[in-house]
């Protein structure tokens, strides 16, 4: 799977804690090779982010995608489920 960055996911990232930027860096290395192993927890979102989908990058902290393609895919936001979904 490709894999690319949204700005703003980007400027988030920047600012998460270096533990999260590690376990975050690893769960999206999951991500590349098998999009749907069990403990990323893939599942498509409604509301505000219909038509992106999650991944879970630890307990609280959630990772949004967009799929553009069944090979491509745009990481657009990141943060703790409270900051994602408030």
């Amino acid at each position: 799977m490709h894999v690319t960055f949204h700005k703003y996911f980007e400027k988030r990232f920047d600012k998460l804690p270096n533990k999260i930027k590690l376990k975050t860096t690893e769960r999206i290395g999951l991500f590349r090779t098998d999009p749907f192993a069990a403990i990323l927890d893939n599942h498509p979102l409604g509301g505000k982010y219909k038509g992106k989908r999650s991944i879970d990058i630890t307990g609280d902290y959630r990772a949004i995608y967009r799929p553009i393609d069944k090979d491509f895919a745009l990481f657009v936001h990141i943060g703790t489920h409270g900051q994602l979904y408030k």
